[in-house]
């Protein structure tokens, strides 16, 4: 059996693939371009993708392909009726970033809310240094417990943080863009509702005809001005430049995202130019990658080609 990784690097050069040896010939490239695929796959038995297109164009050239496995949850790469067509199976995995995903949802919420930066920079330029009294008063928090925490998607990590914002104390609501039946342990609201009840809200939702562009300019606007904004589901279902407007105007009072509309950023992303970190941060599409997730998720997949090939 040969196994083809095409993008390797999306992973990370700190896991442990060693038990794919065990299982044939193994090639690895770091990135592929649509152009290289064809070449490189037309040997492989099993390809290993996470972002690389695959549809006839980049991978007719593969008579021997039996499986391609998606080393994410997304799928929307994948040319099902092509593969279908081709008896070619194929596999995602969901699950393996629950806890890193709940995890940095309240990395992004505590950064902004306890105001880390500003806090961090005071005692690292020394103004904290014989400072006439112990404790600085120039920036507030607040606390989570008595708030109330809007939910975007109540799925598997919705659930997990909902659990969490609870446990500090939290009020917790959620809205199902999809319009699912009500789920037992939280309250299910409407959208205008959780816009503007919530001190907190955070997506955790899947992007599709129900989520696209959700917040916009009139979601934002029936956001409570002391709110802070949370997206961890997909960049699309965020409004890019009414987000900014939103941060600008004073319409809410901060955003943390770790996904956007274009990956990497783009030089015209209108949040770009927001380099206030009271307001605004936005990390790199990591809150899925901790090493354990990562590890989690190859260890799954390994799995997933021993059951096809009944190894």
């Amino acid at each position: 059996m040969k196994i083809v990784f095409l993008d390797a690097k999306t992973i990370g050069d700190d896991i442990d693939l060693s038990a794919y040896d065990a299982l044939g010939e193994v090639v690895k490239y770091g990135f592929s371009t649509s152009e290289e695929v064809p070449e490189r796959v037309k040997d492989a038995d099993v390809l290993v993708i996470n972002k690389i297109e695959i549809n006839e164009q980049t991978i007719g050239t593969a008579k021997n392909l039996k499986l391609v496995c998606v080393t994410a949850t997304g799928t929307n790469n994948l040319d099902k009726e092509y593969l279908e067509k081709r008896g070619i199976a194929w596999r995602n995995v969901a699950g393996y970033s629950t806890e890193s995903v709940t995890q940095h949802t309240f990395a992004l919420l505590f950064y902004l809310l306890e105001k880390m930066r500003y806090y961090d920079e005071y005692v690292k330029t020394e103004k904290y240094v014989n400072d006439t009294i112990f404790t600085h008063f120039a920036e507030h928090f607040n606390e989570i417990s008595g708030k109330t925490w809007g939910i975007i998607g109540l799925g598997t990590i919705g659930r997990r943080v909902a659990d969490i914002a609870k446990a500090f104390g939290a009020h917790v609501v959620y809205y199902s863009a999809s319009g699912r039946s009500a789920q037992e342990g939280y309250e299910q609201v409407d959208f205008d509702t959780l816009l503007s009840k919530s001190d907190i809200v955070s997506v955790h939702a899947p992007l599709n005809e129900y989520t696209k562009d959700l917040m916009n300019k009139e979601a934002f606007a029936k956001m409570k001005k002391t709110a802070i904004f949370l997206n961890l589901g997909r960049g699309p279902i965020v409004v890019e430049q009414d987000l900014c407007e939103a941060l600008e105007t004073g319409e809410i009072a901060a955003a943390g995202l770790d996904v956007l509309c274009k990956e990497p950023m783009s030089e015209t992303n209108p949040l770009v130019k927001i380099k206030d970190s009271r307001k605004l941060i936005i990390t790199p599409h990591i809150a899925w990658a901790s090493v354990e997730a990562r590890t989690r998720l190859m260890q799954i997949i390994v799995g997933q080609i021993k059951e096809f090939f009944a190894l």
